[in-house]
């Protein structure tokens, strides 16, 4: 990576699973960033509802980033990993292993599948177990029992790779996408037991020294 490059700026939460993602791709891919933590709040000068940080993202939703070398404002977590993919993994270390027409599906098909249904399931289970203010036990069931279909299908396609990685290439920015969203199973209430090949590729996701930074350097920066 060139010695001269300024680091690009991400925006996260630290409780939240989608900024560590982009964080780990920045490790991955050595490119160097600065953290600015933000609230949950309203609050016009700390918080994701306020103005200053709806001048960023407008969604008010972390992670978000500000690239001073291109001048470039992203925010949604795939639009950022792929920025970050399109602009700064000139040695394709981190997307799909092959050139073909199908080797692209492959990696966005799965991209998606996190992106579009087994993230937001796991939300939901997250909202209803812990924060929903009454209970709704069918709410949470239903949430529940999509997350474990979704377990169903990554458990099949991890076959593929006896566990190492969601496509059986390699690591890739899929994997990332993934990791934190896996990794809070136990704070969704949720068993890994009959699902040994996602806890063996989560330990060994958890195992990677760009994983084990980028969450040191989120948490560590924290607001006390």
């Amino acid at each position: 990576m060139n010695p001269h490059i300024k680091p690009v700026l991400l925006h996260v939460h630290a409780s939240g699973p989608n900024p560590v993602k982009i964080a780990i791709a920045l490790e991955a891919l050595k490119v160097p960033y600065i953290v600015k933590h933000w609230d949950f709040s309203d609050n016009p000068e700390t918080g994701v509802k306020g103005s200053k940080f709806s001048q960023i993202n407008e969604n008010g939703r972390v992670p978000a980033i500000e690239d001073p070398n291109t001048g470039v404002t992203a925010w949604e977590s795939g639009a950022c990993m792929n920025y970050i993919r399109r602009v700064y993994d000139l040695n394709n270390t981190i997307g799909p292993a092959g050139g073909s027409g199908q080797d692209l599906v492959d990696f966005e098909k799965w991209e998606y599948f996190l992106l579009s249904t087994l993230g937001p399931m796991t939300g939901q289970v997250n909202w209803f177990r812990h924060f929903h203010p009454s209970k709704n036990e069918d709410a949470l069931q239903r949430y529940v029992a999509q997350v474990y279909r979704c377990y169903d299908v990554l458990e099949g396609q991890l076959q593929k790779s006896v566990g190492m990685s969601i496509l059986p290439s390699r690591i890739t920015a899929v994997d990332f996408h993934f990791l934190p969203w896996v990794k809070s199973y136990s704070f969704a209430g949720l068993s890994l037991d009959k699902y040994p090949l996602i806890r063996k590729w989560l330990g060994l996701m958890e195992a990677r020294e760009d994983v084990q930074e980028a969450y040191a350097k989120i948490h560590n920066t924290a607001p006390k």
